[in-house]
């Protein structure tokens, strides 16, 4: 069973940066596309971005393209999201989901397996 531990979250000041990591055990990550999903607080969850299995196709929200970059070490059983330029409407609980489908829509269906998610906060 594939088990996706989130990590790398906290509190950050507008603008700055921040990275997560997913990491797997129980299994091999580089089977799965990963996605990164969050939830911002009263609102639903949304899509990220997602990365396929080989890293070869990458996928994000409108709202973080060009400021968040996915990436992946299938050595280390991590991916990654680099979060630069972070605003306030990012604020929210970020998770990551295992699954075989990353396209251009982000959706949290094509995911099979959950981490418990890490909470970033953008304040000032």
């Amino acid at each position: 069973q594939l088990r996706l531990v989130e990590s790398g979250g906290g509190l950050v000041q507008p603008g700055g940066s921040l990275r997560l990591s997913c990491t797997a055990s129980g299994s091999t990550l580089d089977l799965y596309a990963i996605g990164w999903f969050r939830q911002p607080p009263g609102k639903q969850r949304e899509g990220v971005s997602c990365i396929r299995s080989g890293g070869e196709f990458t996928a994000y929200a409108g709202s973080v393209k060009g400021r968040f970059i996915i990436s992946r070490d299938n050595a280390r059983n991590t991916v990654y999201l680099q979060m630069n330029s972070l605003e306030p409407e990012d604020t929210a609980v970020y998770y990551c989901g295992a699954g075989w489908e990353c396209g251009d829509i982000l959706d949290s269906d094509d995911m099979n397996f959950w981490g418990k998610g890490t909470r970033v906060t953008v304040s000032s």
